[in-house]
């Protein structure tokens, strides 16, 4: 995956171990610039094209998890076009990563490509770099949308998956029929 000839930082090596060693389901990065939730892939299966739809094979959940993060914010669900965040309003708010702009090497590839952990990118505000002040705002316009996408890890399917004795089986494949995309359980 990260295979196209750049270093790897030492901190983003130490994150791609944690999530391997943690069977996280559910994770969000937060980036400012801008105000819409994106959703995996971010790097197009064709990586001339610009702006190309890139779904992944759980392309409904993604939008799911993404809308239930943009629905609760005061700023994104906002029909207004004139407002910072205004050219996602006829997206409600969301978009396929690349479908905004390729790029690799993103945790949200990463992590669905090779962990359990579905993330999406919340990108909280216009302001690239906020001043102090106003953080105040920015936290209280994302806390609920933070709650209420949290909330979304109780979605899907969850359970124990083990032996005849009772035993957990520790990497246990998972297919669901109609989705190209296998898990396999933890500890």
């Amino acid at each position: 995956y990260f295979s196209s000839g750049f270093q790897v930082a030492p901190e983003t090596k130490a994150v791609m171990k944690w999530l391997r060693s943690i069977p996280f389901v559910l994770s969000a990065s937060l980036h400012g610039g801008e105000l819409v939730v994106t959703y995996p892939y971010d790097y197009s299966r064709h990586p001339m094209e610009e702006k190309m739809f890139s779904p992944t094979p759980d392309e409904k959940m993604f939008k799911m998890l993404a809308k239930a993060y943009a629905d609760a914010h005061p700023v994104i669900s906002d029909k207004s076009e004139l407002r910072c965040g205004g050219n996602f309003v006829k997206r409600r708010g969301i978009i396929n990563g690349a479908e905004w702009y390729s790029f690799t090497g993103g945790m949200a590839d990463f992590n669905y490509l090779h962990t359990n952990c579905f993330e999406v990118t919340v990108e909280v505000g216009c302001e690239k770099f906020p001043l102090e002040e106003e953080l105040f705002t920015i936290w209280h316009e994302n806390r609920d949308a933070l709650l209420n996408y949290m909330e979304m890890v109780h979605q899907g399917i969850k359970g124990i998956v083990s032996d005849k004795f009772g035993n957990p089986i520790k990497n246990a494949r998972i297919s669901v029929r109609g989705i190209q995309h296998d898990v396999t359980t933890g500890n």
